[in-house]
């Protein structure tokens, strides 16, 4: 074994360097640190996190959520990696892979005496066309003539393997048309997370 002892090592022009072939390792001993300046790809992990939420909130039902949606933009949240775009209550994915969608929905039953319920549902297309429900969080409330509140947490993992073709929207559905889908562009009430988690 012998030692190289260099400040800079760089490929031939128009050529890519590599590191050792099929079947060796290349091993980095304790107490090294890389400084990545650049684009690192294929060491896996997390690549891609973001975060909307209800700026203004509506009575009754809605399929989807249609409006009034924004990414969060307050205490310093940046998103991680391109980010989700979204349209008209529909949200596509920047890359396949396997993500985490998680719907945040908080209801507020208004000052009317009843036993009131509430469905959040996250609903996927694969075809851009045809949303089925992957996800449903149900909810219970009896008002006493105060007005009740409640939030309801709705997870999916989905396997996006197109981003023209796969997206999510969010759904409500209530049983009485006053109850209110709270939302606030201050602090996040009704909110929805993408996380993306790996390949597919």
């Amino acid at each position: 074994m012998s030692t190289v002892k260099v400040n800079l090592v760089e490929p031939r022009s128009g050529t890519t360097l590599t590191l050792g072939a099929s079947g060796d390792t290349v091993d980095i001993p304790s107490g090294v640190t890389i400084a990545n300046s650049g684009t690192a790809t294929g060491f896996g992990g997390i690549t891609e996190a973001d975060w909307w939420r209800l700026t203004t909130g509506f009575n009754g039902d809605a399929t989807p959520i249609a409006s009034n949606l924004e990414r969060v933009d307050s205490y310093t949240y940046a998103k991680m990696g391109t980010g989700m775009s979204e349209s008209s209550g529909i949200f596509t994915f920047p890359s396949t892979g396997y993500w985490w969608v998680i719907f945040n929905h908080y209801v507020y039953t208004g000052n009317n005496v009843g036993v009131h319920q509430n469905e959040a549902n996250i609903q996927l297309t694969s075809d851009n066309s045809n949303y089925d429900t992957i996800a449903r969080g149900d909810s219970s409330l009896k008002d006493d003539g105060n007005g009740y509140r409640q939030t309801t947490c709705v997870n999916a993992f989905v396997d996006i393997t197109s981003t023209t073709l796969c997206k999510v929207r969010f759904t409500v559905d209530t049983s009485y048309a006053s109850m209110s889908t709270m939302g606030d562009t201050n602090i996040t009430k009704t909110g929805f997370s993408f996380i993306r988690l790996g390949d597919t």
